[in-house]
């Protein structure tokens, strides 16, 4: 069977309408799509603040709920995708805006530096910088710092799992919960999946994957590859914090994800896994009126709500 009659038959009129792209051809045409427009939410305040960076100054976005309470809220860094080398915290207004008000939290999106401009390591030490930002402010920002979660989807979901390594490994800030989705962690495309998907026509396929990660990786390409870079070379992930992670099955990320939650329960981290029959790379957020992208939204919006927002232990 061939990629297109193996997607969701709710999936595949969208699929047939997203515009196909080449890597690094089509890079800076990407980079100046514009931004869809939405109808910004009355109840969820945002703000855009500058913030000390390793190189610089770097702007991260601030949502919160207009009427919250006066007492602290759970935090959550979240940190967008784009393949290391596309994306903006602009277009993700909307994603961040359902999760305050889903999960009743402050999320603090990150404009990290993207490849190749800024290749490995600039986009995991603006995110870890972010990270320290958001636990040195937590007073001023209101913010719990006991309750601290990251996420992100695809290269977010892979800076996320590598933020949660650099912050274990530097002895913090503590992150209580982690929510990589569909991550991108494997710089290798040795996996059956990854030599699986190479359609035109998926949102994200193997000559994608194999162009981000050298525009990424830049000078590093050719050794070895740091775990901050790609995660799945970690030695262990002993010590990370409980883990939420979801991947469609036509994904080209499908093994890597699969790989990375078997090794997470083998080193005694609480895991939660979702395989999506029949979804491409991305789905929930393509095509988000669809019933299984529906699904999968509330899916990990209720782990992170019940992370962020733990029910009292019973007596």
């Amino acid at each position: 069977m061939d990629f297109e009659s193996r997607v969701l038959p709710e999936l595949r009129p969208v699929l047939a309408l997203l515009p196909q792209m080449k890597l690094p051809e089509d890079l800076q045409k990407m980079c100046n799509a514009p931004i869809p427009e939405y109808e910004k939410s009355p109840h969820v305040i945002t703000t855009t603040r500058m913030i000390a960076g390793p190189v610089g100054e770097i702007m991260v976005k601030v949502y919160e709920p207009a009427n919250r309470p006066d007492t602290p809220l759970p935090g959550l860094l979240y940190i967008h995708g784009g393949g290391y080398v596309l994306g903006h915290p602009d277009r993700d207004d909307i994603n961040c805006e359902i999760t305050v008000l889903e999960v009743n939290c402050v999320v603090v999106s990150v404009d990290y530096r993207l490849a190749p401009e800024h290749p490995y390591p600039a986009a995991i030490e603006d995110c870890y910088a972010a990270l320290k930002w958001m636990a040195d402010s937590a007073a001023e920002l209101s913010i719990d710092k006991k309750r601290i979660a990251v996420g992100g989807g695809s290269a977010g979901g892979g800076l996320t799992a590598a933020v949660t390594l650099m912050a274990r490994d530097k002895g913090g800030p503590a992150i209580c919960f982690q929510m990589p989705l569909y991550p991108m962690i494997d710089n290798r495309n040795t996996s059956p999946s990854s030599r699986e998907i190479t359609s035109p026509k998926a949102v994200w396929n193997r000559d994608h994957n194999i162009a981000a990660w050298k525009m990424y990786l830049g000078e590093h390409a050719s050794g070895e590859v740091s775990p901050y870079a790609a995660p799945i070379h970690a030695d262990n992930f002993k010590g990370l914090p409980p883990t939420y992670t979801c991947v469609g099955q036509l994904d080209p990320f499908r093994d890597e994800t699969i790989e990375y939650v078997s090794r997470l329960v083998e080193a005694g981290v609480d895991v939660e896994f979702h395989l999506y029959p029949g979804c491409f790379h991305g789905f929930e957020v393509f095509a988000p009126e669809a019933e299984v992208s529906k699904r999968a939204g509330m899916e990990y919006m209720n782990a992170l709500k019940r992370a962020l927002h733990p029910a009292p232990a019973s007596e």
